[in-house]
């Protein structure tokens, strides 16, 4: 017999307006907050980000939710808009926290307080609006991101304005989403439908790999994805240089960057850290910190170069925008 499933559709769910929450639209960072932040790495991903986009190569970002709950979202869509960015990826948190700001114009629910009782995670309208666009995507062939992105953006929600993935979808740049089933709170939703969730997610990781297949001369930055990121990266590139080698091309010099809080130590002056061949390599944590060891070493190691940049994501976030403008007004720029 096949083992017993769990019934989703006698959960209760409850309107978002009747949960409290701890994020709201008034603290998105506006465009021209200033940050102290400095950092010769923050300079050196600058000029590789400018460089790309000056060769209209790529500028691909793969982001952790705590970018957004940092309040990152007006900059994130302006370097959309200024063609600085070129692909966004996201785990499914983003998308849950970019929907309930379009939605309601506040996110953010208290894990703590409601995993108590069980109201945790089981909110109506984000579980129904999420997984319909995984089940559009899986109707049109759409990818998860665009589904989104055109859900949010043809609605009338009152904060739709906020939203990264309407913004890419109206901007035509690439969004895609990419979630683990069990991961996220839709997917305690009884409306989850998880062949449609799957597929959705699967062409996603299809339409990032394209633009990884595009990564000679670009840049990909990492921005607080410990796991999903680096681990969706690295099969891509796989992918993408298999394919590039029946052409007779490579996808090697190129630049990756991760910004992230964890402290690496002395990470490139010793980047046996992750070398499984070195005695006592595998007694170090950061042996096993994937953006460490897939993203900063050893997909680059062949001819890209790589920068970490350690801080919050509130001063490194507006310090990198700012930088970013600074630089594409300088002369033999402004074209970017």
């Amino acid at each position: 017999m096949p083992y017993e499933k769990i019934d989703l559709r006698n959960l209760k769910v409850l309107p978002l307006k009747e949960r409290e929450n701890k994020m709201f639209a008034a603290e998105i960072l506006p465009l021209d907050f200033k940050s102290d932040f400095q950092s010769k790495e923050l300079d050196a991903l600058i000029a590789a980000i400018v460089e790309a986009r000056l060769n209209n190569k790529e500028v691909i970002w793969f982001m952790g939710a705590h970018v957004l709950r940092q309040g990152a979202a007006w900059m994130i869509i302006d370097l959309m808009r200024r063609d600085l960015i070129t692909h966004i990826a996201a785990n499914g948190a983003v998308a849950i926290h970019d929907f309930e700001m379009a939605y309601q114009g506040a996110t953010l629910e208290d894990v703590e307080r409601y995993i108590v009782d069980g109201k945790f995670g089981n909110w109506d309208e984000t579980g129904k609006f999420v997984n319909e666009a995984a089940k559009r995507s899986f109707h049109c062939g759409r990818g998860f991101g665009e589904a989104l992105g055109m859900l949010i953006a043809e609605s009338d929600f009152p904060f739709k304005h906020m939203s990264i993935f309407a913004k890419a979808y109206k901007s035509l740049v690439p969004a895609t989403i990419h979630k683990g089933i069990g991961f996220d709170i839709t997917d305690q939703h009884p409306s989850a439908d998880f062949a449609a969730i799957g597929k959705a997610s699967g062409d996603d990781f299809l339409i990032f790999a394209k633009g990884i297949f595009q990564l000679e001369g670009g840049v990909f930055v990492n921005l607080g994805s410990a796991v999903t990121g680096p681990e969706v990266y690295l099969k891509a590139l796989s992918i993408a240089r298999n394919l590039a080698k029946q052409e007779g091309r490579e996808i090697k010099h190129f630049t990756t960057a991760v910004i992230d809080l964890a402290p690496l130590g002395d990470w490139q002056s010793n980047p046996s850290v992750v070398d499984w061949k070195k005695p006592g390599a595998m007694d170090d944590p950061r042996y096993y910190y994937r953006p460490l060891k897939s993203i900063l070493v050893r997909t680059v190691k062949d001819g890209g170069k790589s920068h970490f940049i350690q801080g919050k994501f509130i001063d490194v976030i507006p310090a990198l925008y700012a930088g970013l403008l600074a630089a594409t007004k300088k002369p033999g720029v402004s074209g970017v």
